[in-house]
């Protein structure tokens, strides 16, 4: 995607739509598990789970997450 412009979030029109990755349970790279507008007022996200679709989840601050050993 270094060379393609992110997507107008169509919800806003204000942001732009930007992929979000993760780590799978057994450390496999998942991209783009996750779509999130860039305006902190709009709120809009899309994120995949288990091959299921989610839109609009609450947006939580990930500073008090704590990794299990």
């Amino acid at each position: 995607m270094e060379d393609k412009a992110f997507p107008v979030c169509q919800k806003c029109g204000k942001g732009v739509l930007v992929p979000l990755s993760d780590f799978g349970s057994q450390g496999a790279t998942i991209q783009y598990k996750a779509w999130v507008c860039t305006n902190p007022d709009c709120g809009f996200n899309l994120k995949i789970r288990n091959g299921d679709v989610y839109l609009n989840e609450p947006i939580l601050s990930g500073a008090f997450h704590s990794r299990s050993k």
